[in-house]
């Protein structure tokens, strides 16, 4: 965990799931970190347990779909401690709703918070992340790389994080800029019960068993390992990489196989 030490790390998302596995898995390999989500309660609580271990830590209320408090966080980071060396991308909201049903409105929160939450903190980190020669990852998912349905602005929205920061990637290939694209898979965290209905109200309950998931901290371990040796992709859960492999070769099975699973889910919105 050498490489980590003293390093700056911005984290969106960080009050809770994977964004504060991954804030406890920086501040225990020594980084210095900057904590930003919505909910001011929840990251006082993170970043009093990330100071545990020894680091100094900042907290920034941020809504990232919003553009001037994302270009405020980066502010602040820099004020604070005088660099940025890893932004982590991880703040995102899911669905639950056929496109038939769903409000349109629906779709416009997902891409506000998931794409262009991840454009304006990528945006306005990226002078001083060039100047440290640093990392840039996008938390996305399975669903970025296989259309999920009932999820199509969560689907989407990861998408376009993919096509986004594999093109940043190629751009700096001669910059020294290392970009990351992280797929977890099903995680247990909250984001199902946060996930919005057709009308935009919040879900509540998960459709899933969120004891039988990957937990957030996997994630973290293999975040970091992932940052170390600075690799590109990062796919996880061994059903996340078959579905990644397969779809390669036969889609149409993995169409179906896709279908067929979101079906079984309780109150599934796709019928039959």
């Amino acid at each position: 965990m050498q490489y980590f030490k003293d390093k700056v790390v911005v984290i969106t998302g960080a009050s809770s799931g994977i964004g504060e596995a991954c804030a406890i898995a920086f501040a225990k390999a020594g980084c210095d970190l900057v904590l930003a989500a919505r909910n001011i309660e929840k990251l006082q609580q993170v970043a009093k347990e990330c100071l545990k271990f020894g680091g100094r830590v900042h907290f920034v209320q941020t809504d990232v779909a919003n553009e001037n408090e994302c270009s405020r966080l980066m502010a602040e980071t820099v004020n604070t401690f005088g660099k940025i060396d890893i932004l982590l991308n991880n703040a995102g909201i899911s669905m639950r709703a056929t496109f038939k049903d769903a409000k349109i409105d629906v779709l416009k929160r997902l891409m506000d918070v998931n794409f262009w939450g991840m454009v304006y903190c990528t945006k306005y980190s990226l002078p001083f992340l060039l100047k440290t020669k640093g990392s840039v990852v996008g938390i996305s998912s399975i669903a970025g790389f296989k259309g999920l349905p009932g999820r199509t602005g969560y689907s989407a929205s990861k998408f376009a994080m993919n096509g986004f920061l594999e093109t940043l990637r190629i751009e700096n290939l001669k910059t020294g800029l290392h970009v990351l694209i992280c797929a977890p898979g099903f995680t247990a965290s909250n984001i199902r019960n946060t996930a919005l209905t057709a009308n935009g109200t919040i879900q509540a309950d998960s459709p899933r068993e969120e004891e039988k998931m990957m937990q957030p901290e996997e994630v973290a371990s293999a975040l970091l390992k992932a940052l170390e040796t600075r690799k590109n992709v990062l796919v996880l859960t061994t059903q996340g990489k078959l579905l990644v492999i397969l779809n390669k070769f036969f889609p149409k099975f993995i169409d179906k196989l896709t279908y067929n699973a979101m079906a079984k889910e309780p109150n599934s919105p796709l019928k039959g």
